[in-house]
């Protein structure tokens, strides 16, 4: 018995049969291997995502916590940033007092990011009730100010003299958020 087998059919599984060994090769040599280092990439990868979903968590939070920090505080920032006016400050409070006289002090320090005014006053006031109504109203006013004790009260007549030095804490650059 005799198979026939035309030439051509005989072109087309040589040509098979070098293209099933051409693919055979190729994976092997290419294809795994690189396969492989995928599947270690993308172990890489997840580990880096999840690093990276826990910074964003925390940078989310942070700024979060930072808006409403500033939300909060919008005042005393915006405090550090306004210039002290010795008139302005006399204009303000002056209800306070029957008579109130600023002497800006002639040092002023500088800290790191202030600039700390020192200011002595001595005023004449009513009644040491008005005293503490000033200090409650400070905490309220457009600048930062710290009292500093002593605060010396003295009677004369119907008046109570006072006298206080007070720093002014002013920022050199403005907050800027």
């Amino acid at each position: 018995m005799k198979i026939n087998i035309s030439r051509q059919n005989i072109y087309i599984l040589t040509l098979s049969f070098l293209l099933l060994i051409f693919v055979f090769v190729f994976s092997f040599a290419f294809l795994i291997p690189e396969g492989k280092k995928y599947r270690i990439n993308k172990i890489e990868l997840k580990k880096e995502n999840l690093k990276l979903r826990k910074y964003q968590d925390y940078h989310d939070e942070v700024l979060d916590r930072l808006t409403e920090l500033k939300s909060e505080n919008r005042h005393i920032i915006e405090a550090f940033g306004t210039e002290f006016d010795p008139q302005r400050f006399k204009k303000i409070h002056k209800d306070y007092f029957n008579t109130l006289d600023i002497v800006q002090s002639k040092t002023v320090e500088t800290m790191d990011e202030f600039v700390v005014y020192d200011v002595n006053t001595t005023s004449h006031i009513n009644s040491p009730k008005s005293f503490y109504n000033f200090l409650d109203a400070l905490n309220k006013s457009d600048w930062i100010i710290g009292v500093n004790f002593p605060i010396n009260f003295e009677r004369s007549d119907e008046m109570i003299k006072s006298s206080f030095s007070m720093k002014v804490y002013n920022s050199k650059a403005i907050f800027k958020y």
